[in-house]
C-alpha cells in the first residue's frame, strides 16, 4: 500500500495516534493500585474462608460432644437402677446363672462408658468439692471430719475433664459437741 492509499484508508491509523494509545503513568498507577486492591481482597477472602472452615469444624466437634453428653446423661439413671437391681439380687441370693448374666451386661455397659471416657466421681471419704459434689444434707459424724463426704446418695460422673452429673452426697458436720453447746 502506498502512502497515498494509507492516508485515504479509514482503518489505517496514523503513527502519531498509535503513540497516544500507549498507557501513560497515571493509567499504570491506577492499574497497579487496582491490582493491589484486588490482591488484598483475595487475601482477606482466603483468611475469612479459613476462619469460617475452622469455626464450622469446631462447632461440629462441639455439637458431637454435646450430643454424646446428652445421650450419656439419659443412660446414667438406667445405670443407677441397674446397679440397684444387682445389689438387691445379691442380697436376695438370686440364681447364680441370672446374676452372672446381669453382671456381664453391667460390665459391657461400663466398658461402653469407658470408651467415652466416662468415669464415676469418687465421693465417700473425700473432702466436699462443690464442683463435683452436690450436698443434700449435713450430718454430725464421729467417724468423719467436718466437710468430708460420708455417704453417697447418687453417683456422679465426669466425661474426660467435664462434669456430666454431680455426685449427691451427705456431708459431715463434724463430731457432735458434748454438753449441748
Amino acid at each position: 500500500m502506498s502512502e497515498e492509499e494509507k492516508k485515504n484508508d479509514p482503518e489505517a491509523k496514523p503513527i502519531e495516534e498509535e503513540s497516544d494509545a500507549l498507557p501513560d503513568t497515571e493509567v499504570i498507577e491506577a492499574t497497579v493500585e487496582e491490582e493491589e486492591s484486588l490482591r488484598d481482597q483475595f487475601v482477606r477472602l482466603q483468611a475469612d474462608f479459613a476462619n469460617f472452615r475452622n469455626r464450622t469444624q469446631r462447632e461440629r466437634v462441639e455439637l458431637y460432644q454435646r450430643a454424646n453428653e446428652d445421650l450419656l446423661l439419659e443412660f446414667l439413671p438406667v445405670l443407677d437402677h441397674f446397679e440397684l437391681g444387682l445389689e438387691m439380687a445379691k442380697k436376695q441370693e438370686a440364681d447364680p446363672a441370672v446374676m452372672e448374666g446381669f453382671t456381664l451386661v453391667y460390665d459391657q455397659f461400663k466398658s461402653v462408658l469407658d470408651r467415652f471416657k466416662v468415669k464415676p466421681i469418687k465421693a465417700v471419704g473425700e473432702v466436699f468439692d462443690p464442683h463435683y459434689h452436690e450436698a443434700l444434707t449435713h450430718m454430725p459424724s464421729a467417724e468423719h471430719a467436718e466437710g468430708v463426704c460420708m455417704n453417697e446418695v447418687r453417683k456422679g460422673y465426669v466425661m474426660g475433664e467435664k462434669l456430666l452429673r454431680a455426685a449427691q452426697v451427705v456431708v459431715s458436720s463434724g463430731a457432735v459437741a458434748e454438753g449441748g453447746e
